[in-house]
């Protein structure tokens, strides 16, 4: 009995043994060289090295909408930049969106031309486009009041020496000091200095004094109208005196009173007609008697 037990047992060992899979060890996944290359665009791509390798390629294009499809890309992915440079001169007078448009326009202008074959990063060639473009818009539509070209740019210059001096002789530079260090006339730089408030000049509604109960137009001089009347009564008294007395008495109910011709005529006792007829001639005399003056 125990021999066909462990006979029985045997075979029942064997079978389950024969019928059990084959254990394997799962070899590791292989790795494959071009899997641990970065494919181009990726996001462990400099911008500077995708921007030189798009331009690249499209500088090599013969397909002329390719080749603009590549570059807008590239201006497409820049756009951050120029809103920045944009932001940098904001609030000096231009309007922030004009700005920005004038930095774009400069990046697309700078895709357009970059020339890879020069040796130079598309990224260092389109910053100095869009500063250049944004500098431009102020010196052509900033200026409020507009001097001379050559004005303008040592204004710039006339600022940036008297920082220098400044630091150099530890006061402010005279002017003398100013135009030796620029290598310029004297008069030139003092008219670059009167030019200071062309850019942004102050507004005739700034309040004066702490009260700030009047403005600076108010300091202005107008224009006084009693002066040129004063002028012309002086004109005009001899010629007037030299009228017969209904004349005067007429001229007087016209211009003194305020009187229409139909008062005039039943102040003075004639008609309408004639007092017309009176002026008209009055009037034409004196006028010939003011120009042989």
């Amino acid at each position: 009995m125990s021999v066909t037990v462990a006979e029985r047992t045997g075979r029942i060992s064997r079978q389950r043994s024969g019928s059990a899979a084959p254990t394997t060890t799962p070899e590791p996944a292989r790795t494959e060289q071009s899997d641990l290359e970065t494919p181009p665009g990726s996001a462990t791509e400099s911008r500077s090295a995708l921007s030189t390798r798009l331009l690249t390629q499209a500088a090599a294009e013969t397909d002329p909408v390719e080749r603009k499809r590549l570059q807008d890309e590239v201006v497409v992915m820049h756009m951050g930049l120029a809103r920045a440079i944009a932001v940098r001169y904001r609030g000096r007078g231009i309007a922030e969106e004009d700005l920005t448009q004038a930095a774009s326009m400069a990046l697309l202008k700078a895709a357009r031309n970059f020339d890879p074959s020069h040796g130079v990063e598309f990224l260092s060639y389109a910053v100095v486009t869009m500063k250049g473009e944004v500098k431009r818009q102020f010196r052509d539509f900033g200026w409020m009041v507009r001097p001379p070209r050559p004005i303008q740019k040592l204004q710039a210059d006339v600022a940036r020496a008297q920082g220098e001096l400044i630091q150099t002789l530890g006061r402010s530079p005279r002017v003398s000091e100013v135009a030796a260090h620029l290598g310029a006339s004297e008069e030139d730089v003092l008219e670059a200095l009167s030019a200071d408030g062309c850019f942004t000049p102050t507004s005739l509604d700034l309040p004066l004094g702490d009260q700030g109960s009047a403005s600076l137009g108010d300091t202005l001089r107008h224009e006084d109208n009693s002066l040129d009347e004063a002028e012309a009564r002086v004109m005009l008294m001899p010629a007037v005196k030299a009228l017969p007395e209904r004349e005067r008495q007429v001229l007087y109910l016209r211009f003194f009173r305020q009187m229409s011709q139909s008062q005039i005529a039943a102040e003075v006792g004639v008609t309408q007609m004639q007092v017309s007829r009176i002026l008209s001639r009055v009037l034409t005399q004196l006028r010939g008697q003011l120009s042989e003056v």
